[in-house]
């Protein structure tokens, strides 16, 4: 059943954000008169995790849930309800799910952007194409996973690839359910091969190395531009025809827009499932991350870069169950003990947190975290310690090329693990002048940055300022994080 939790009624209209994550889908009503969060709901996504490496979800969960989270909002929001004037929608980037084009009925259960049985098929793509061809094409390096797994998918059901059918992510499958349209945002298609972000538009080339064309693709949603919400979802939701649903907005474009306006320039860093650093920058072909997503103008001109870090709360929550608690919210108030005793970790004491990255030594192996500087004095807070600095850092690393350049001058940070005080405050300790914001709806954000469209005040997410630990402290998380980087760059941990 969904969760639910009601704010405040609603006083006149009410816009409505969903957000389609990777492994909980939620919705919030916002008074669109004042911003108040006046309602919010969510629901757990089950995910199928397979021997090989493989994680799906099936469409019927997310219809479930999808139901779930809309009727829970009606309930809270009573008469109010019949004043929603619009609907914005954001998803987690990157899935797959072949579809009937028609009916949008799905024909394969939603292969999720994390699932590794496509390594093989990125590893001969990337034999028959060069770097080169990458960096100008996706100004990143290396083959989109997704346009490896469209070839694996193809190799396991080469019947689903006809014009029948179309392929299509959790985003554009949520916008077809609202409005009966196929549309997909710049961060989706990029993840599938499918945009060519020097030029910002759909281009065939990536998809003609594996023999497939553009139509097997929605269609680019141009800005910020909202379709109709269509007639039968209106009868079924108990909502007016018509009104305007705009996206879809991948998750971390979301999230950016949630924190447009707390600064001219800010950072935005989603601390969820994948941890992620998000900012804008002018029209350049120039590498931030390997890893870097580089989309269209989010407010105006430039391009939106989204850098996925090598770490994410997979790790976090790896060290707090394993370590502390088997049970998660057990762990949760274990670790907040623990970092009340001290912040930082022991001197010399490193963890690599790349637990989803192949392992650099063995590339048989999957899983590339380490530690480094244990002695027989290191106890299992000790160990949490360094898994946390070690995320901080590596999203440190990424801040700082923003920063450096003038391309950021506030970092608003959000997402799940932005409760644990631990590392807003390990953030606050590396970035000196006050300019790290926490926001204070931190699981809700994306849903209210998925509003922009409608209304970009109130997509705008209320964020306060991190205070800055101590000199002392100060001085002990920079002493880790200098260790941390001597590590890294002594065993080549990139």
């Amino acid at each position: 059943m969904p969760s639910t939790r009601k704010r405040r009624s609603a006083q006149g209209r009410v816009l409505i954000g969903i957000d389609v994550g990777t492994t909980v889908l939620k919705a919030c009503a916002f008074d669109a008169d004042s911003g108040a969060l006046a309602a919010r709901a969510a629901h757990r996504l089950p995910v199928r995790l397979l021997a090989d490496g493989g994680r799906e979800q099936t469409v019927r969960a997310l219809d479930r849930a999808f139901q779930g989270v809309l009727a829970a909002l009606r309930e809270h929001l009573g008469r109010h309800w019949a004043a929603v004037s619009g609907i914005g929608v954001a998803a987690q980037g990157g899935s797959s799910i072949i579809a009937d084009r028609g009916t949008g009925a799905p024909l394969t259960p939603m292969v999720l952007w994390n699932d590794a049985r496509a390594h093989g098929h990125a590893a001969s793509i990337a034999e028959r194409t060069t770097p080169e061809f990458w960096r100008e094409f996706t100004l990143r390096d290396g083959v989109p996973h997704g346009l490896a797994r469209l070839a694996w998918l193809r190799d396991r059901a080469p019947q689903l690839f006809c014009d029948a059918n179309i392929h299509i992510g959790a985003g554009e499958w949520m916008f077809h359910r609202l409005t009966g349209l196929w549309r997909q945002d710049p961060g989706n298609a990029i993840q599938t091969g499918a945009y060519n972000a020097a030029a910002k538009r759909l281009d065939p080339a990536a998809f003609a190395l594996i023999g497939l064309a553009l139509p097997l693709v929605a269609r680019l949603r141009q800005g910020h531009e909202t379709a109709p919400l269509c007639t039968e979802t209106a009868r079924r939701l108990q909502l007016p025809s018509g009104i305007p649903v705009a996206g879809p907005y991948i998750d971390q474009e979301a999230g950016y827009l949630s924190a447009v306006g707390v600064s001219s320039r800010p950072a935005h860093c989603s601390l969820g499932t994948a941890w992620v650093c998000n900012y804008a920058r002018p029209d350049s072909r120039a590498l931030d991350s390997p890893a870097q997503l580089a989309l269209g103008p989010v407010t105006g001109e430039g391009q939106l870069v989204v850098l996925p870090l090598r770490t994410g709360n997979t790790a976090w929550d790896w060290a707090l169950t394993t370590l502390l608690d088997p049970d998660l919210p057990n762990a949760i108030r274990k670790a907040e003990a623990v970092f009340r005793t001290r912040l930082a970790p022991p001197p010399g004491l490193v963890a690599v947190p790349h637990l989803a990255q192949r392992n650099p030594l063995f590339p048989e192996a999957y899983g590339a975290g380490t530690f480094w500087g244990i002695n027989a004095a290191t106890d299992t807070g000790d160990l949490v310690r360094a898994v946390a600095a070690g995320m901080v850092f590596e999203l440190a690393d990424a801040l700082r090329r923003a920063l450096s350049g003038g391309l950021a001058d506030c970092i608003v940070v959000g997402g799940g693990a932005s409760k644990a005080g631990c590392f807003c405050r390990l953030i606050a300790a590396l970035f000196p002048g006050g300019g790290v914001q926490r926001q204070r709806e931190e699981d809700w954000a994306v849903a209210r940055g998925a509003v922009y469209a409608l209304a970009p005040a109130i997509a705008r997410a209320p964020a306060d300022t991190v205070r800055r630990p101590g000199a002392s402290l100060c001085r002990a998380v920079e002493d880790a994080e200098n260790h941390y980087a001597q590590v890294r760059q002594r065993f080549n941990l990139y």
